[in-house]
């Protein structure tokens, strides 16, 4: 389970059953779904409910909108669920609500923000030396 979906401490199970779930989802996911349609879709956390019975499931997508992936995903939940249940050798599968991760989206635009600033001469007025060094 990804710490920055996480709001709330999970017992250990529940943290090993989320990493279970995301191994085999990606598996599943990678195989079975047209990556023409959805994108290259790398799962980035599971977050599970305290009764196992409700997943969140958080995603990256690359070569689509992730509001397509999201919705070819989340038509397939049903589908991805029995898949899940055939791998998964527990009594409660929990149903799947998958969801976009903006995270990795915004550590782009942060790092390209931080590569232009770090560039000589972008800002009018600051000498790109120290004074004392002219």
């Amino acid at each position: 389970m990804s710490s920055r979906h996480k709001q709330k401490t999970a017992s250990g199970r529940n943290i090993r059953l989320a990493d279970q779930i995301q191994k085999d989802l990606a598996v599943i996911i990678q195989r079975e779904i047209d990556i023409s349609r959805a994108g290259l879709i790398t799962l980035s956390g599971v977050e599970l409910s305290a009764d196992y019975a409700h997943a969140k499931v958080y995603f990256t997508v690359l070569g689509a909108e992730p509001e397509l992936a999201a919705n070819l995903l989340n038509e397939k939940a049903g589908w991805l669920h029995s898949q899940l249940f055939k791998l998964l050798h527990i009594h409660t599968v929990p149903s799947l609500r998958f969801f976009h991760d903006p995270q990795l989206k915004r550590g782009i635009e942060m790092s390209q923000l931080i590569d232009q600033a770090n560039l000589p001469g972008q800002y009018a007025g600051v000498p790109d030396e120290p004074e004392d060094q002219r």
